[in-house]
């Protein structure tokens, strides 16, 4: 199937529009919404579905092709689940300059813990209909800050023991002891196999966001620090950059 044609159809979770890109300030109090629905309707029941949640300075068609490379890259290592995108408002305003980026880097910190709230509406709301499907997650660079605050929304509730089955992380932009046996005792609720993160001591971008004191101490750039929750593991990855696609080009197996 054509690229272009793809994109149009590929699934996705999305709340565009919901949040100011300058500031975070909330626009719509939704929760999300679903396109096409008719193929999250026809998800109800499957073995799994894997959500793939994209980083900063990513607009709708951007973030779209995020979408589209994973499930590229899924594909060929031989998966064959359905593969969902989740997009949201992380083309925060003067993202790209350098005078404005850590302004931009706070307001997409902001809108990515805000949609966490999100991602774990809809994970709860889709096992509701489909209790037997599993759930894994692809977070790259800012999209592991959406994961973390979704874990933390969903452990509120006891019931969520284990809702999700299985995380990745790509590129990380979280703090390195975020995965500590006192930091992590969330995610090691509610991630009901394991964590796995792909780090690279080589990503200039997280380099430059560590040397700069933008990002402590990013866990995808010398991953994790001192021990761990029982379900972390990290291997040591060499992407060219810090795009996705790089990540995905250097990922050997899945799940």
């Amino acid at each position: 199937m054509p690229i272009s044609k793809l994109k149009k159809i590929f699934p996705r979770i999305s709340t565009r529009g919901f949040y100011n890109l300058d500031s975070g300030i909330t626009i719509k109090n939704q929760s999300y919404h679903l396109y096409p629905k008719r193929v999250f309707d026809a998800l109800i029941g499957v073995k799994e579905i894997t959500i793939m949640i994209h980083g900063l300075r990513n607009n709708a068609p951007g973030a779209l092709t995020k979408f589209v490379t994973a499930k590229k890259r899924l594909a060929y290592l031989g998966y064959k689940n359905p593969v969902v995108g989740y997009s949201y408002d992380s083309n925060t305003a003067g993202a790209q300059y350098i005078s404005y980026a850590l302004h931009a880097l706070h307001t997409g910190l902001i809108i990515a813990r805000k949609n966490g709230r999100n991602l774990a509406k809809f994970v709860t709301d889709f096992k509701q209909k489909s209790p037997e499907t599993k759930i894994r997650l692809m977070g790259h660079s800012l999209g592991a800050h959406v994961i973390l605050s979704m874990i933390n929304n969903l452990a509120r509730n006891a019931k969520n023991k284990g809702i999700i089955e299985a995380v990745y992380f790509f590129g990380g932009s979280i703090s390195n002891d975020a995965l500590n046996p006192r930091n992590g005792s969330h995610a090691q609720r509610i991630v009901a196999t394991k964590i796995k993160n792909y780090y690279s001591p080589d990503d200039e971008v997280l380099r430059l966001a560590d040397n700069w004191n933008w990002v402590n101490a990013p866990i995808g750039y010398r991953g994790a620090r001192g021990k761990t929750i029982s379900k972390y593991s990290q291997t040591m990855v060499k992407p060219k950059n810090h795009r996705f696609a790089s990540y995905a080009a250097v990922l050997r197996s899945f799940p």
